[in-house]
C-alpha cells in the first residue's frame, strides 16, 4: 500500500479532465489531492468518482479555485448557486463527504502502509499576505505586487465571508489547524502534513511573477514541520513540481498545473500517471542539499 499525491489538476480545462481519464487503477494504494481542483463544485465530482474509484483511500484539501465565486452563476439548478467564502467551503465539505473522500475537517488517519506508520494530517490555512519584504507593510502589499503587474484573480474571486477579511479567515484557520496537530503529534507517529499553500517562504520559487509569493501562504506555518515532527510535507498551489530536504524533513510540491506548464512532461512521452509523486514510502534524502525540480517529469538539478 503506497501513497501518491497530485495537485492543481485544474479540471476546467479540457486537456487536464482528458488527463484524468488516463488515470490507472491502484486499488491498494491512497492517492492525496492537494487542492485546484477546479472551480465548480461539479469539478470535485467528477474528480473524486474518478479517484475513488481507482485507490483504496483518497485524500483532499482545498486550493484558492475550489474557493472561487464564478460571476453568472444564477440558476436553481447550479450547485454553486452563488456560495462565498466559509460557505463555498462548505458545499465542498458536503461533495467530499459523500464520496467518501477525507478532508480537512475528518479525524487524522494512521496510516501503515509502506513508509509508516504515519497520520495523514490534510489541513486548511490559507494566506495572510506575508509572504512579503520586510519593509512592506501589509497596507502596501497589493501596491508592492501591483508594481510589477501582479494581482490575483483571488482578489476579486475568493470571498472571506463571513470573516471580514481573507487575513481574518486565514487566522482563524491557522489556530485551529496548530491545536490539531500537536494533538496528532502528540501521539508519538511522524506526521504527513497535506495542504495546497507551500508551509515555507523559503520554498516559493517563481521566476516569471515573484511577487506572487503574497497569496502564497503564511509565515505562521514556518516551522510546523519541525514542530509537529512531519516527516512528509505535501503542497500545491505554484505549478512548480520539485522535491526539497529541510532539517530532515521532505517537503513535495506535486502540481500538475495548466496544459502549458506540463506540455514538456508530455512531450516526454509521459502522461499523468507518471506526474504522479510517491510520497509514500518515498525517495531518501540523497544529503546534498538541493532541489530536485520535476518540471519535465523529469528529476533535474535545474530549474
Amino acid at each position: 500500500m503506497r501513497l501518491y499525491a497530485i495537485s492543481d489538476l485544474h479540471l476546467s480545462y479540457k486537456h487536464n479532465r482528458e488527463a484524468l481519464d488516463e488515470l490507472k487503477p491502484h486499488p491498494e494504494d491512497g492517492l492525496i489531492i492537494c487542492g485546484d481542483v477546479g472551480e465548480r463544485l461539479e469539478h470535485l465530482q467528477e474528480a473524486f468518482k474518478t479517484t475513488t474509484e481507482l485507490f483504496k483511500q483518497v485524500f483532499w484539501v482545498p486550493g484558492n479555485h475550489e474557493l472561487y465565486t464564478l460571476p453568472g452563476i444564477t440558476t436553481e439548478d447550479d450547485l454553486d448557486k452563488e456560495l462565498r467564502g466559509e460557505f463555498k467551503y462548505q458545499e465542498c465539505l458536503r461533495v467530499a463527504n459523500e464520496l467518501g473522500v477525507i478532508t480537512p475537517e475528518d479525524e487524522f488517519v494512521k496510516w501503515d502502509g509502506e513508509g509508516g506508520p504515519c497520520i495523514i494530517c490534510p489541513i486548511f490555512t490559507l494566506y495572510d499576505y506575508s509572504f512579503r519584504p520586510a519593509d512592506v507593510t501589509r497596507e502596501k502589499a497589493l501596491d508592492w505586487a501591483m508594481e510589477e503587474n501582479v494581482y490575483a484573480t483571488d482578489e476579486a474571486l475568493l470571498h472571506p465571508d463571513p470573516y471580514a477579511s481573507r487575513d481574518a479567515w486565514c487566522e482563524q484557520l491557522v489556530g485551529k489547524t496548530e491545536e490539531r496537530l500537536a494533538a496528532a503529534a502528540a501521539r508519538g507517529f511522524p506526521l504527513v502534513i497535506i495542504n495546497h499553500w507551500p508551509l515555507r517562504e523559503d520554498l516559493i520559487t517563481i521566476p516569471s511573477i515573484p511577487r506572487f509569493s503574497l497569496w502564497c501562504g503564511t509565515t505562521r506555518t514556518q516551522d510546523w514541520h519541525t514542530r509537529f515532527n512531519a516527516k512528509v510535507v505535501v503542497t500545491g498551489h505554484l505549478h512548480v513540481r520539485r522535491t526539497d530536504w529541510i532539517d530532515g524533513v521532505r517537503f513535495e510540491e506535486v502540481s500538475l498545473g495548466y496544459p502549458r506548464q506540463w506540455q514538456a512532461a508530455k512531450d516526454r512521452g509521459l502522461n499523468i500517471n507518471d506526474l504522479l509523486r510517491e510520497i509514500l514510502p518515498g525517495e531518501e534524502d540523497p544529503g546534498d542539499g538541493r532541489t530536485i525540480w520535476r518540471k519535465s517529469g523529469v528529476p533535474s538539478h535545474f530549474i
